[in-house]
């Protein structure tokens, strides 16, 4: 896909989604189903709107029934949902949409990279909502759990010394802050 094409697709969905927020259409009249991957992508991309426009749409998934999407998730898998009380969440079940839908659709190899770095660029947006005492653990714990699925494509590899190392980490900043 081109930057182009990839910049045209996005417009479209987000004006898609845009009408629909505002109630100017219902997301089965607002973009075909022949616009499925059109969507996905948008949903799926780094930015902050696309991980906004996703969770609405999760939120809503009776309205997006017409696109079959897979909205099933594990979240964080074998890892800690919660690592050391970061709340890691929704970034991984966003994450599992996008492996799943791009998987059923037969597009995943081409998408994984942007899936993950979207999974890290969401796990750094969660861990800014932290004090900065304890920010410095949650973005090493991001960035072990984008390595994770990056390298291994799977949160599997996060392993206990990871959640230590980190929690030592969060341990010495508050030890620092008081």
């Amino acid at each position: 896909m081109t930057a182009t094409t990839a910049v045209r697709s996005l417009l479209a969905a987000a004006t898609a989604a845009l009408a629909v927020t505002i109630g100017l259409a219902t997301p089965a009249t607002a973009a075909a189903p022949a616009d499925k991957l059109a969507v996905l992508s948008s949903f799926t991309q780094t930015s902050a709107t696309s991980y906004n426009s996703w969770n609405a749409a999760r939120q809503n998934q009776g309205a997006w029934s017409a696109y079959a999407f897979d909205w099933s998730t594990d979240y964080c898998s074998s890892s800690p949902d919660n690592p050391l009380g970061f709340d890691f969440k929704l970034s991984c079940a966003r994450h599992d949409f996008g492996y799943r839908n791009y998987k059923a659709v037969g597009a995943f190899d081409a998408n994984k990279a942007r899936l993950d770095s979207a999974l890290y660029e969401d796990l750094k947006r969660k861990c800014a909502t932290y004090s900065s005492a304890v920010r410095p653990a949650c973005t090493a714990l991001a960035w072990t759990y984008y390595q994770a699925v990056s390298v291994f494509g799977s949160f599997a590899a996060v392993s206990d010394a990871d959640l230590a190392k980190a929690a030592e980490l969060k341990r010495t900043a508050l030890a620092n802050a008081a």
